[in-house]
């Protein structure tokens, strides 16, 4: 029996650091909030670090998380060159930008950054977070 209970706690261990890590980075705390109450909901994933700037995120992206959810009004360096930083040192990450923009009024320069997606901060969901990561959600663009 003790052995049963030892394999269960490893199981239970993997399945932990089988987690998407997920980088908020957004301006407003009250946002950071809801999202990472998004993110605690949505099966499989799990907040990795917080940021409240563009280059406090450039700076945590380093740590190669699974998702960035990137917004684009920021003190500093906006979204938008953010993710490009984000981009240009590391290809594959997947970020997705959120505003409370309508895609139509979105800046010019937001489908050339190098983020995979957008969703309105209204609309970010556990389902949207999943297709996102999956790929098979490519909102706004």
């Amino acid at each position: 029996m003790p052995n049963d209970h030892a394999h269960h706690a490893e199981a239970v261990t993997s399945i932990d650091t089988d987690e998407l890590e997920v980088l908020i980075v957004d301006d407003q705390e009250a946002f950071r909030i809801a999202a990472r109450t998004v993110v605690g909901a949505a099966r499989g994933f799990s907040v990795s670090a917080e940021a409240a700037t563009g280059e406090e995120g450039v700076a945590l992206a380093r740590a190669r998380p699974g998702v960035v959810l990137m917004d684009i009004n920021l003190p500093g360096i906006d979204g938008l060159e953010a993710t490009r930083r984000i981009v240009a040192e590391w290809p594959m990450a997947r970020v997705l930008l959120m505003s409370t923009y309508q895609v139509e009024d979105l800046p010019v320069d937001a489908r050339a950054c190098g983020a995979r997606a957008y969703v309105h901060k209204e609309d970010l969901s556990p389902a949207i977070l999943r297709q996102f990561a999956a790929g098979s959600y490519v909102g706004g663009f």
